[in-house]
């Protein structure tokens, strides 16, 4: 078996996740990576395993079955719609990718280029910046719904949410910048369905206000 990366070496791996192979630059690879042309592909996800994952119940990130709680891994933009793209996971799965997982420990670190799915074929509004700051968002329930370009998930009422920085719990300052970074985004697209949208949209940040650490 492949080492572990030094730069995760000494954090815990979960025991589902420990079950999958390490890449040759010492990453566990997740469930939804596909091997391609002799190599994992990080970056090119299979949309086939999206269904997969949620018909079957099972976790993005270690490929085992799941209980009553699904965890997601997501950005503060999300907290405010309360929709993501990918499926479900265990928790301890989603506090491991939000302590491991290179774009999302560094806030500076940006999206490999070489994705073949174009911004225009992600379902919902998609924001190509790094956020800075994610969320395990623990819940009972989900459920796809349709988009105007595809199919999303809503996410049901958390029981239990964390907010994660650079490998560590957030504050609240730094949630509040990132969520500032993409709120100029939701706005816009609010303003393009008039209104009515703009207003609901401030009753889901405010709502999502609730979430937050005091500190």
């Amino acid at each position: 078996m492949t080492e572990l990366n030094a730069a995760i070496r000494n954090i815990h791996l979960p025991p589902r996740l420990a079950r999958r192979p390490v890449n040759n630059r010492g990453f566990p690879v997740p469930w939804f990576v596909s091997h391609r042309d002799g190599d994992w592909d990080f970056v090119n996800l299979d949309p086939q395993k999206i269904v997969i994952a949620y018909r079957q119940n099972i976790c993005w990130l270690c490929g085992d079955s799941l209980g009553q709680f699904k965890s997601f891994c997501i950005g503060p933009m999300c907290s405010i719609n309360r929709v993501t793209s990918e499926p479900a996971q265990h928790k301890e799965c989603s506090e491991y990718a939000v302590r491991t997982c290179p774009f999302l420990v560094r806030p500076t670190a940006k999206r490999n280029e070489k994705a073949t799915l174009a911004p225009d074929n992600i379902p919902g509004i998609h924001l190509d910046h790094n956020p800075g700051a994610s969320l395990v968002w623990t819940t009972k329930s989900y459920k796809p719904i349709r988009v105007s370009n595809g199919t999303l998930f809503e996410l049901g009422d958390p029981v239990e949410v964390s907010w994660w920085t650079q490998g560590r719990r957030a504050t609240r300052a730094e949630i509040e910048a990132s969520i500032a970074k993409g709120m100029p985004h939701l706005r816009k697209a609010a303003a393009r369905e008039g209104y009515s949208a703009l207003m609901e949209l401030e009753r889901y940040i405010e709502r999502a206000e609730k979430l937050l650490p005091m500190e």
